[in-house]
Formats: C-alpha cells, structure tokens, sequence
C-alpha cells in the first residue's frame, strides 16, 4: 500500500517546468472514442490546433496523443441560451472562469511503459484526473526515434509536427520501403515534391534502388518550383553515382539540358500482349480485341505487332499480296473477323506516333535497366514529350516492370538459404497508380501483384495518385505506409482512411490541411499519424546532405564536369 501511495504521489508531483506546460486533466472518454480532456482555466483555447501532439501522465506509464476535436462547454446550459454582456469584459472573465470553459478530444495513440524504450499500441486508458501536457521534442524523439540496443535504423527527416516548429519528425526508411506505400492527394497539394522527398531519403541512405516512371521529367535533372528551379535527385550531394537516368526522348533531354545515361529503345519484337493489354482502359480495347492479340502471338510468332501494323498493300494491288499477307489468311480461316482486325490496326496505330518503338532494338532495355539496379543505382526513365501520353506511360512501365519484377522472382528464389546473393530491395514509382490498379484490372496486372506480395521477392511500389478510390481496395489495404495531402473528394477521404483504427478521428484533421507542404503521414513507417509540416526541398536540405556525403561522390562529379550549382 506504501508504495502505491509514494508512486501515485510521485506521479502527481510534477516540476514547475512541467505545469507551465500543463493544458487540463482528463475527465472522460474511452479507449474506441478517445478522452475528453477539460482545459485549465488558463489556456487560451484559440492557441490550440487539431493534429496537435499531448502528453498524458498516468501513474506508471505516459500515454501519447493527438488532439482530433476542439470544442466549447459550460456548467449551465441556460448560460448559451442568455449569454452575458460581451461589452462588460468583468462579467465575461468571471462567466469564463466558473461558467464556462474549453475542451479538447484527445485520440491517444501509443504508450510509453517503464523501462522500456518502443513504444506500445494503447490498450488501456488514463484514470479520471489524469494531468494533459504539451508534448515536447523529447516527447516526440522517444516516440517517432526510439533508442533500442542493437539496432540501427536509417531515418530521414521529412518535416515537423504543426504548432510545434523546430521539432524534427523522423521517418523509418527501413520500414518504409518493406512494404508498398502511396502518396495521394489532389492536384496542386505537393505530391510530386514530397515523392521526390522521399526518394531523397532512399536514395541517399541506400534503403533501398528505386526505378522511376517520370512522367513528366521531374525527378532526375533540375525542375520547375514554385520558387525557381530545384535540383533533381542526380544533382543532390551524395546521389550523383547513384542514379541513372534514362530517357525515351533524348531531343527533350537535350532541350532541357537534362544530362541522361542511357537511350531507351524498344523493339516491335519484344512486346508481348501482356505488354499491350493493360491498355484496355486507355484506348478501348474490348475483351474479343485483347484475345485477338494472343491469337496473332501464336500464329505469327515474334513478328506479330510488327506485321499487324505494318502498311498494306493498295487496293489495285491487294489480289497480288494476298497470298503473301498473313493477316488475310487468318481472316480467311475465320481465326480473326475483318472488323476486329481493322479496329486493332486502328487503334493500335498510334504506336506509330512513339519514336522509342523501332522495329529492331539494338539492345533489351529492360535487361540494360536491370543491370543498373543489380549495380545498385536508381534509375529515372524521362518519358520527354510522351509524358502526357498516357497510352505511351502504361505500355512503358507495363512493359519494363514485367521483365524486371520476373528477373527479381528468379534471382531470389535462386538465392534461397544464402541472401548475399539476393538482389537488392527496389521500389517502383509509378505515377496516376489507378491506371494500373483499377478494380477488376489490378489482380491481373504485375503491379497488383507486387502490391500483395509485399517484400517477398524484394520488389515494393510506392504510387503516386490523385484518385485514392479508383485504385483497387485490396491493393489499398496492402499499402504499409500513406502520405495523403489535401483531398477533397468524399470517396478519396473514404478510400485514403480505409483500414485505419480511429479514420473517423482522422479524417477531421485531414480536412484540415493546408493546400501546400501539409501531409498526414500513417502507417508502417510511422509509429503514429502524424501531421507535418514537410520539409522545404531547398538549399538547406541540399547543405544536410552535403554535410554526410562520401567525398569521392563529390570527386566523381568534378571529373565528369558536373556543376553542383544549377
């Protein structure tokens, strides 16, 4: 009994340093609705902000929170309905002293035991009366850094938490890139900034590879900001000898002064109609037409997207090249109808508007891509003046992620029992995901594998998109980490929450977004959602980077002629 008492006392007697910062006790809630937390008299109520981070002391453990709710009260109901004089400030401050007060709805989200330095998920809550502080950087170092004997993880910093400047939140790169993880919001919120981020991170810590689907040429050399140009991810300190860039469309590489590695080409030969497949939502292609291709696949062997689009013959000569053409004995043994072969050299035909699709490629681009990442270097493929193709985007990353993703499954499954010989981990980014992982579409496509596969043949994704509803449920619910940034469509808010404890909590404070440089981190690589300020991708994170960097990088430059400088 003596020493519960001297426990519950020690608890209960706090330094000043401590009760400057105390916001109120707790006197009320539950585990599933959260904890109502009374604000001491003191505390201006418009100080405070929804994603805010409170410490809770019990009386042997302290529990960490968010603030999800802010909410005005009173003892007497009567006094909303004959409120005082506002122009008498005297009746006010004694009305809001003793009538009237604040209260805040605290979801709490982990707990720190003694003794023990990671944090646990909550499982009980706080007694009646249990002092609220504000939580410190301290606080949020023991949560989102924990120090555990033996173990090293690489973190990277991606922000700071809102109301709480200076505090620097930590991101879990190991944990990040073990599962797939997506980036979503609408169109202006920073997507693109925080991928490339993130890629920073990975890139830099050697998390892991990453091979990109740059759409629109923003990744790999200097890009466009809303305050002038940024560096790309070959530029940053650090990153020069690990990254690749490549490109299907050197004339805009050159028009951008972006310095590319490698030309990417693809041979008519080489596609398959796995390849072209995925395209069925992008140009219409019916369930008849796609069974056609596989049909050409048979009977004409590799040549077959280079005979069905070949020219043909002019009418005065078509009785003459009858009997050479192929695709008119197939049609005269009823194996394919005229109409669906015209509506696939239709459609298809725009496969003459892609420079990179030659008839012959001297080299398979998916194998001159592989080696690279098996070296250990990330590699952004530019797609140039085809980025606002989409057709080109989806045949492309379609095309490279099946050869690679196939390559990885072998050579681990190869190296089982001996994992110096795995490949290394790779991320896949892709851009406008619900392309790929539409529902009905993402169970037969090789991105909605890897999504369910999680880390098993060390291949993840990390999604870019604007449309969190049009992707796939079950590929959402395998995503491990989310970063969502403003979303404003109900559906979007519905699909970026699902699977989430406490999503009717959160989704108030996702609401609550600023347009820019705001985003809701949860999931895998985050003890706890968090909301952050991110991190401006300027001059200062390229000074933290040089600061770390292997000096033989910045040697490696020099000698090529790169200028750090823009």
């Amino acid at each position: 009994m003596a020493s519960e008492l001297e426990a519950i006392l020690g608890a209960r007697s706090k330094p000043l340093a401590l009760e400057a910062r105390r916001l109120g006790i707790v006197i009320g809630g539950s585990l599933s609705e959260g904890l109502v937390v009374k604000l001491d008299s003191r505390i201006t109520i418009e100080g405070l902000a929804v994603g805010r981070y409170v410490m809770i002391q019990g009386y042997r453990r302290r529990f960490f929170g968010m603030i999800t709710d802010i909410r005005l009260d009173s003892v007497n109901p009567d006094l909303a309905r004959m409120p005082p004089d506002p122009d008498d400030p005297l009746i006010r401050e004694m009305v809001a002293g003793i009538g009237v007060f604040g209260q805040i709805h605290v979801q709490p989200m982990l707990v720190l035991e003694e003794n023990d330095p990671l944090p646990r998920p909550v499982k009980t809550v706080p007694a009646h009366f249990s002092p609220v502080y504000e939580a410190t950087e301290e606080d949020v170092h023991a949560i989102f850094r924990p120090s555990v004997k033996g173990r090293e993880d690489r973190y990277f910093v991606i922000g700071e938490p809102l109301d709480m400047p200076g505090v620097r939140i930590p991101l879990n790169l190991d944990r990040l890139v073990e599962r797939s993880s997506g980036v979503f919001g609408k169109s202006g919120t920073g997507k693109t900034f925080l991928t490339r981020l993130l890629l920073a991170g990975i890139i830099f810590h050697n998390a892991s590879v990453a091979l990109v689907f740059d759409m629109h040429n923003e990744y790999g050399w200097s890009a466009s900001g809303e305050e002038g140009y940024v560096k790309g991810l070959k530029q940053l300190p650090g990153c020069f000898s690990r990254v690749v860039i490549a490109t299907l469309d050197e004339e805009s590489s050159r028009r951008r002064n972006s310095r590319y590695d490698l030309v990417i080409r693809i041979g008519y030969d080489q596609i398959e109609p796995e390849d072209v497949e995925l395209l069925r939502g992008v140009i219409g292609l019916s369930e008849v037409q796609i069974g056609a291709l596989y049909m050409l696949r048979r009977r004409l062997g590799r040549s077959w997207l280079r005979t069905l689009l070949e020219e043909r013959a002019p009418a005065e000569e078509a009785e003459e090249e009858a009997a050479l053409d192929p695709l008119a004995e197939l049609v005269e043994r009823d194996l394919i109808t005229s109409s669906t072969l015209g509506a696939l050299q239709r459609k298809l035909g725009l496969f003459h508007r892609f420079r990179f699709l030659v008839p012959e490629a001297a080299e398979d681009a998916a194998q001159a891509i592989l080696s690279c990442l098996l070296q250990g270097q990330s590699v952004i493929l530019e797609f140039g003046r085809y980025g606002n193709d989409m057709a080109a985007y989806v045949l492309v990353a379609n095309y490279l992620t099946r050869r690679i993703h196939a390559e990885y499954v072998r050579r681990k499954e190869a190296a089982l029992g001996d994992s110096s010989r795995e490949p290394p981990h790779l991320v896949i980014v892709v851009e406008e995901a619900h392309k790929f992982l539409q529902p009905g579409i993402a169970e037969h496509t090789v991105f909605g594998t890897i999504a369910r596969e999680l880390r098993k043949y060390n291949v993840t994704l990390l999604i870019v998109d604007q449309r969190p509803s049009q992707i796939d449920s079950e590929v959402l619910s395998q995503i491990g980490t989310r970063m969502l940034c403003l979303l404003d469509h109900e559906e979007d808010v519905r699909a970026g929450l699902s699977g989430i404890s406490g999503a009717s909590r959160l989704r108030e404070v996702l609401a609550r977004l600023e347009t820019k440089q705001q985003a809701l981190l949860l999931g895998h690589a985050v003890p706890m959602p968090v909301v952050v300020r991110t991190r401006s991708y300027d001059a200062s994170l390229y000074e933290e980077l040089a600061e770390h960097a292997d000096p033989a990088d910045r040697y490696l430059r020099v000698m090529r002629g790169e200028d750090d400088d823009l």
